[in-house]
């Protein structure tokens, strides 16, 4: 009888110390990054998106926390380790090669999507996109991944731009510089850039939108499971029918999230280098 009882409080007391790890399981990580175009340090970035992380982590019954990946390279090499359990991050290549390369699952991406805007000045005589071979244009760095998107979108029109005459800009502000000063005839920009918001305003015109591509992906790492996502998407898509909803998308800058470009995020590095 002593040996039976001692058995059992060695069992009820496994139990409780397996609990209590449960219940103290160490809170997930959602790695933000907003590119190159945020001016944000890490308490506003905390402020900013752990409404968002809450949603999220009430869909699992778990606390997740927000940090800051404020350099492209801390971001890569915390989804290369695996370090992130979620990554919400601009420009959309870096979540496009966590789940190419990392394992990384898609989870949703923001309304509205992205677009390359090809923009001219309001008096341009160049009315079509096909006007614009041989003509100057400038556009972001060569390196960025709005250049790359808008080089792409171009090339799909019959543009080889490896023979137009480009000149890339450190920051997307100074495609309306050059066109302004007429030191350009044609800019490419993104749909989301503060140039794209206050276009017609700054004396611009559209002349050509590009094909659309996911914008701000949500990705999830390989340990979250596909029940688990789908348990999130969920909530994501049920933002935009409530007030509290509603607040934490107007505070990330969004209209909504869209679960269903899993396809456009498998194939879009695939277009961009092809």
């Amino acid at each position: 009888m002593p040996h039976f009882f001692s058995l059992r409080a060695l069992w009820l007391t496994a139990c409780l110390l397996l609990g209590g790890q449960a219940h103290a399981q160490a809170p997930l990580v959602m790695a933000i990054s907003e590119g190159t175009s945020g001016g944000l340090d890490h308490a506003q970035v905390i402020a900013k998106y752990q409404g968002l992380a809450n949603v999220v982590g009430g869909a699992l019954k778990l606390k997740v926390n927000v940090v800051f990946a404020r350099e492209f390279s801390s971001l890569e090499s915390g989804m290369k380790s695996g370090r992130f359990d979620f990554v919400m991050a601009r420009p959309s290549d870096y979540p496009a090669r966590a789940m190419r390369d990392d394992g990384y699952s898609y989870v949703a991406s923001a309304k509205p999507d992205g677009h390359c805007l090809i923009i001219v000045p309001k008096n341009s005589p160049i009315t079509q996109l096909n006007m614009a071979h041989g003509k100057r244009f400038a556009m972001p760095e060569q390196v960025s991944y709005m250049s790359r998107f808008c080089r792409a979108e171009l090339r799909d029109r019959g543009f080889d731009m490896a023979r137009e005459k480009v000149q890339y800009v450190r920051e997307q502000a100074a495609v309306g510089f050059f066109l302004e000063n007429q030191f350009a005839d044609v800019g490419a920009i993104a749909s989301y850039s503060g140039l794209a918001k206050k276009m017609e305003k700054d004396g611009f015109r559209l002349l050509h939108k590009s094909v659309a591509q996911p914008y701000f992906p949500l990705v999830a790492n390989r340990t979250i499971r596909p029940e688990q996502i789908k348990a999130i998407q969920k909530e994501l898509l049920a933002l935009s029918s409530s007030t509290e909803g509603e607040e934490i998308l107007k505070r990330i800058g969004i209209d909504s999230f869209d679960t269903g470009a899993q396809q456009s995020m498998a194939e879009l590095l695939k277009w961009l280098e092809k």
